[in-house]
């Protein structure tokens, strides 16, 4: 059983990785730890189950040019937290595709020069091995687990744009490092494709009805097995296991572990 959608009129691709069973038949403790698309749209007073949750960390993985075009709307009472994933990728000149989905499905041509052929598929399984290996993909994913260790912590929600990619990746990590089996970190990882393919389905309408490739309008929107694989595959290529990645290439304390475990666990 992986994480619930959480019902939302105002917050795209909301969950609950609480429910969640892991390996040992334990599960995830409920209310404690969320993902979703970005908070540019919250509204508490519209959406009640959301108001529910009494969300007290906010952590957004997004760009300075994707937070600036889409401020996220954060509670009263929340500490909101800023880890750019993607931060080396940018300064190196290598603009991942998460960050610019709306002008690609705008501009069938250019979508198409830039990465038909395959190339979009290349460009995501090079993202996501950089959140395993980048500083800013490391000091992001470091904060992730230290905030869910933090017995003040209270709910905590981490979020990018379309809540897919490098929030995908988060609740693998957090999953993994939880005890959930493969079967189920790739159940979770592909349980969104609904919902992100719902949310940007008028951008997939609109670029085939201009004679974009559909292929390539699903290869940006979905996520796919070989994406998540990349980055699984970096992990163990680099460290050999999750709970070294998380020691040694994240920075993460022993202890620390030790409580995220004891708080998330039920």
């Amino acid at each position: 059983m992986t994480a619930t959608a959480t019902p939302s009129t105002t917050v795209a691709n909301l969950r609950d990785l609480g429910g969640t069973v892991l390996a040992d038949g334990r599960t995830v403790r409920r209310g404690l730890v969320l993902r979703s698309g970005q908070l540019d749209r919250l509204d508490l007073g519209a959406d009640p189950a959301v108001a529910a949750l009494g969300l007290r960390t906010i952590i957004d993985f997004r760009t300075d040019g994707e937070r600036a075009a889409h401020p996220d709307r954060v509670p009263d009472g929340a500490r909101a937290l800023v880890r750019d994933v993607l931060a080396d990728k940018m300064n190196a000149s290598r603009v991942p595709v998460a960050t610019q989905l709306k002008d690609l499905l705008s501009d069938p041509v250019t979508a198409e020069r830039e990465l038909g052929g395959g190339r979009v598929q290349a460009l995501f399984t090079e993202t996501y091995r950089s959140f395993v290996h980048s500083a800013s993909g490391r000091a992001a994913y470091r904060t992730l687990l230290t905030e869910l260790a933090a017995p003040d912590a209270g709910p905590l929600l981490f979020h990018c744009t379309a809540g897919k990619d490098r929030t995908g990746w988060g609740a693998t990590v957090v999953l993994a490092l939880l005890g959930a089996d493969e079967k189920t970190l790739m159940a979770e990882y592909l349980s969104v494709n609904p919902a992100v393919r719902q949310a940007y389905a008028p951008m997939i309408e609109g670029f085939t009805a201009a004679g974009g490739n559909p292929d390539i309008a699903l290869a940006l929107i979905g996520v796919f097995p070989e994406y998540l694989e990349a980055a699984l595959d970096e992990v163990a290529t680099r460290y050999g296991s999750m709970e070294t990645y998380v020691r040694e290439g994240l920075g993460v304390a022993d202890g620390t572990v030790d409580a995220l475990r004891a708080r998330l666990i039920a």
